[in-house]
């Protein structure tokens, strides 16, 4: 037997071998070799050193060849590949997925040779999935459980007894068979888990090339369903026994080529398992496979949009194998005869599926605008079109004319005009090719990317979401679902949802080319006059009540009037508010809270009172002496009623519009005794919403640079603030409200947490004058610097919209200690802070504040507002440059 020592020495030499055998491998596959042919090779590689390992492992422990104790371990077990290993497709750094296989024999034997065997391959650093089994536990493991089941479809034999290895494959077919109706169930299951995490869409902007749908993982879904339903997991296999078109097989195989050739590339470029196709990548790739600017196309966009046309094949036909796999074909074929009814001439209604007849086909291929009919029928009764339908239809949508008939436009504005079932319609049409008819900026969208850090999905897959979220609305108990409702012309609304961000890919700003986009489509449809008008105007403007809301102050009568004069009627207003709300929801998850739909909602109800008013400006200055009014009458039987009274003649017009009255008098009558030098904090949880409110009280001489050292307190103390209202009142009291979120916290914080946030506001007034500690925050999948395009940093200054405060906007990449650091420089610049909107998405923050000078007027002087922007943009630049990136925290979209 070897040494320890000799074995070591052969451990090292099998790790060089691997790498020497990767590098050449890495030649290859940058001169050009076939993605399934590395990974060949790979596998070949990897087959070399294992078996190697295997028979040191032997040697070591039970003798040389022809030892009777090894010749007897030799014939009770077998050492399997399987996954992706036993498929040969590995890549470079995927794991190594074994199992020994052993006959109960040499149970006591079996312990040592795996300890050695994973030790050594583990030494290597090579990732390894090991298993030891016998075969009745390996068959009754995969019954059981989908995920070693389909491990196990592609197994094969490596070393020791063939035997073993041949007449277990055996038994896990036919138990597959036998148990397909309780499997398939499972294998379902399993992906659709899988999908919910890395992406339930083709179209996901950071694609995972293995798991998202679409990827390597649906066309091994095919394989495994054709093992269980049919006996063979080959793609010809398949098609052979008539379970894949030879139009599906083909496509099969060369998405499987284009992906592997991909993943393989990741790989090596990494230097580690790399299945994210990130934008960092995405970029690289672009330039390797030889995409340049085409058509106004970035080559980047170019090359995503091919490798969407690999994944939308594979989606779409791994959806068709899986729903024609519960059953044998023959079955399917006599119980769709036997159980199907027509309609009319066309189409016969299935369990299972809606075909059409040959006179369907017939009329299909000469008309496409039947393909409306054929959508609505399929969602109605639930069914999937049947593949040879589906290929007409295709045929149709690519011979048919540029123009459409006024009947077949007014059948599609009839369609937009029924919410439900409505996105699953329109889907189909997508995917048909004909949505595009209709409207054809859809097929320059298909698969284009949205190359910023704010969406999730492409342009096309972002207009289709956002119109499910528009719908789905229908069932809202709130204001979302009254205002949806009470919308008459919901054609012109959902066709605005659809064109909102179909201007994207240009040069110029998307909105002003959506507005041409909108012309060209309602002439198209033959809109009339005043329809093509509110159109033009949704789509030209579908984030202007987003940035009111999120970026100013909604309290501001000011911004208020302004959304007044834009919209300029009722309905338009409706439709701008659930178009709003609804493009914030289809970004991505999370991204729509209740704290958005809530500014939003504000927003939209104190904008229809001035729409519904004959006199705003009167209504708006009526509605502050009643809010007066009412806050008074709270509190009148107060002593010391002047004092009382100064402070409600002082309340700012944007503090008694966003708080009810008693709240208002409630946070008088705490603030009334308070000594000059002392300060109170409290919170609270706000309704269902999520988000907390901090409320301190103070006066101005208890300190300076009140609001940055409150700042420093929330954002030390974990919070992410959302806003921030500074008033002073009458006497130098000061009244600071915060709405925060605790990301400490998924659910309600405690009340504990809660005293002790206010405890540290207090304590910050008091004593603190240092700078704060702040947390870092980790969450999963937060953007590196590698993966996001660089963020620039910017500082702008608005005059023009509030009559009282200079506006300050910031965009800078996302920073521990930013918000403080802003709030600090503001102090030292001699200005009060009267409004904060903050927001962050994902790497960046876009920061608002509403400022004005010592003597509390706005900053008029150009040359003092130049000043104040270089100064903030200096701070920020600096922070930036020596602080790491801060965790994403709730997505707040600037430009959707």
């Amino acid at each position: 037997m070897e040494s320890g020592t000799n074995l070591r020495s052969a451990v090292l030499a099998a790790q060089q071998q691997l790498q020497r055998g990767r590098n050449l491998l890495r030649q290859q596959h940058q001169q050009g070799s076939p993605g399934i042919q590395v990974c060949a090779r790979l596998t070949e590689l990897v087959d070399t050193v294992v078996l190697q390992l295997f028979q040191l492992a032997l040697e070591e422990l039970y003798g040389p060849p022809g030892a009777e104790q090894r010749e007897m371990v030799e014939k009770h077990v077998a050492l399997v590949a399987h996954a992706g290993y036993g498929r040969r497709e590995m890549a470079p750094f995927s794991d190594v997925d074994l199992m020994i296989l052993y006959r109960p024999t040499v149970h006591r034997q079996i312990a040592r040779l795996a300890e050695r065997l994973v030790r050594d391959i583990c030494d290597t650093r090579m990732i390894l999935g090991q298993s030891v089994r016998t075969p009745q536990e390996a068959i009754r493991l995969a019954r059981q459980d989908p995920q070693i089941l389909t491990s196990l479809t592609d197994a094969r034999h490596l070393a020791g007894e063939e035997e073993i290895t041949r007449k277990f494959l055996k038994r896990l077919s036919v138990t597959a068979a036998r148990r397909a109706k309780f499997l398939l169930p499972l294998i379902d299951a399993e992906r659709r888990e899988e999908r919910q995490q890395y992406g339930e869409t083709v179209y996901l902007l950071e694609p995972n090339v293995k798991r998202s749908r679409g990827g390597l993982r649906d066309i091994q879904l095919v394989r495994w369903i054709g093992f269980c339903c049919y006996g063979t997991t080959d793609p010809d296999g398949l098609f052979l026994v008539g379970a894949l078109s030879q139009d599906e097989r083909d496509k099969l195989r060369g998405a499987t080529e284009y992906l592997l050739r991909i993943r393989n590339e990741l790989h090596f470029q990494a230097g580690k398992v790399q299945d994210r196709l990130n934008r960092a990548e995405q970029m690289r790739l672009a330039e390797l496979f030889g995409f340049t600017h085409q058509d106004g196309l970035l080559p980047v966009e170019q090359f995503m949009q091919e490798y969407f046309r690999y994944t939308r094949n594979v989606r779409y036909i791994s959806a068709r194998f899986r729903a024609n796999a519960d059953r044998p074909l023959w079955v399917a074929g006599l119980v769709g005869t036997l159980l199907s009814h027509r309609l009319d001439k066309e189409y016969r209604v299935g369990p299972y599926r809606i075909v059409a007849t040959p006179y369907g086909l017939r009329k299909l291929r000469n008309d496409f605008g039947e393909a409306l009919r054929l959508a609505e029928l399929a969602t109605q009764y639930d069914k999937r079109i049947g593949h040879e339908t589906w290929e007409a239809v295709r045929e149709a949508a690519a011979r048919a004319p540029a123009e459409i008939s006024p009947e077949t436009a007014n059948r599609f504005l009839s369609l937009l005009s029924r919410p439900p079932q409505l996105f699953r319609i329109l889907n189909r049409l997508h995917e048909l090719q004909v949505l595009e008819k209709f409207i054809p900026a859809f097929r320059r969208a298909r698969g284009l990317l949205q190359f910023n850090e704010y969406h999730k999905y492409t342009v096309d897959e972002h207009c289709l979401r956002t119109l499910e979220s528009a719908t789905s609305f229908a069932r809202d108990d709130g204001p979302l679902g009254e205002v949806y409702g009470a919308i008459q012309n919901k054609h012109v609304l959902h066709l605005a949802v659809l064109l909102h961000d179909l201007g994207k890919g240009y040069t110029e700003d998307h909105s002003e080319v959506g507005r041409r986009i909108a012309a060209e489509t309602a002439e198209r449809l033959g809109l009339p006059t005043h329809e093509r008008e509110q159109l033009q105007f949704l789509v030209h403007k579908h984030l202007l009540m987003t940035h009111l809301a999120l970026w100013r102050d909604i309290n501001d009568e000011q911004v208020v009037l302004q959304l007044v004069l834009e919209v300029g009627s009722p309905d338009v207003l409706r439709m701008l508010y659930i178009l709003s709300a609804a493009d914030l929801a289809s970004v991505g998850p999370g991204v729509l809270n209740d704290w958005k739909v809530q500014l939003l909602t504000q927003l939209f109800q104190r904008t229809m009172e001035r729409l519904s008013s004959e006199d705003p400006l009167r209504s708006s200055r009526e509605e502050l002496v009643r809010c007066r009014r009412m806050v008074t009458a709270q509190l009148k039987f107060e002593p010391d009623q002047a004092w009382y009274a100064d402070q409600v003649a002082a309340l700012p017009p944007a503090y008694l519009r966003g708080t009810p009255p008693e709240t208002i008098a409630a946070t008088l009558q705490q603030a009334h005794g308070l000594a000059t030098g002392e300060a109170l904090a409290w919170g609270e949880v706000c309704g269902d919403h999520g988000f907390l409110e901090f409320v301190v009280c103070t006066y101005e001489s208890i300190c300076t640079g009140i609001f940055h050292k409150l700042t420093g307190a929330l954002t030390g103390a974990g919070l992410e603030i959302l806003s921030a209202q500074i008033n002073t009142l009458a006497h130098g009291l000061v009244l600071d409200r915060f709405h925060v979120v605790d990301a400490e916290y998924a659910s309600r914080p405690t009340a504990e947490r809660i005293d002790q946030i206010a405890d540290g506001l207090v304590a910050a007034l008091r004593t603190g004058d240092g700078v704060p500690r702040f947390r870092q925050r980790w969450q999963a999948n937060r953007p590196t610097a590698s993966t996001l395009s660089p963020l620039p940093v910017r500082v702008v200054y608005d005059n023009t919209t509030s009559h009282d405060a200079t506006i300050l906007q910031i965009f800078a990449p996302n920073r521990t200690g930013l918000l403080y650091a802003i709030a600090r420089k503001l102090h030292d610049q001699g200005l009060s802070v009267t409004t904060a909107k903050i927001g962050t998405q994902l790497d960046q923050v876009v920061d608002v504040f509403y400022v004005t000078d010592s003597a509390g007027a706005k900053i008029e002087s150009a040359t003092r507002l130049e000043e104040i922007c270089s100064q903030l943009l200096h701070t920020v630049e600096e922070v930036s440059a020596n602080t790491p990136a801060d965790a994403p925290q709730a997505s707040d979209p600037v430009d959707h």
